[in-house]
């Protein structure tokens, strides 16, 4: 067996041994309510960086300006609870509707 074959597997069975931790521990494992604040604040940080690196570069620089522009249209959509599609029909319009005008 060749070192990536046994590297995979061993990444495919740590893997699959994490998920199974969360339905085995769910009932067992309580955190204070200040650390469920922590992670719930965590996971919000992390989306929203995400999401800054996502929409703003590209190839290491600055993506222009119609991809921020199109996802601060999709943000504004999904705030407005429009549907999922609307959202992403309406960045995509925007981005592209920008970058048709030469705003790259």
């Amino acid at each position: 067996m060749s070192a990536t074959l046994a590297v995979i597997l061993v990444l495919a069975v740590g893997t699959y041994a994490f998920r199974l931790v969360g339905p085995v521990l769910h009932g067992r494992v309580t955190l204070p309510a200040r650390a469920q604040e922590l992670l719930s604040a965590g996971a919000v940080v992390l989306l929203v960086a995400l999401l800054a690196t996502g929409a703003l570069t590209e190839g290491g620089g600055f993506a222009g300006w119609a991809r921020p522009a199109g996802v601060l249209a999709g943000g504004v959509l999904a705030w407005r609870r429009a549907p999922f599609v609307v959202v992403v029909l309406g960045a995509a319009a925007v981005t592209a509707a920008l970058r048709a005008a030469g705003l790259e």
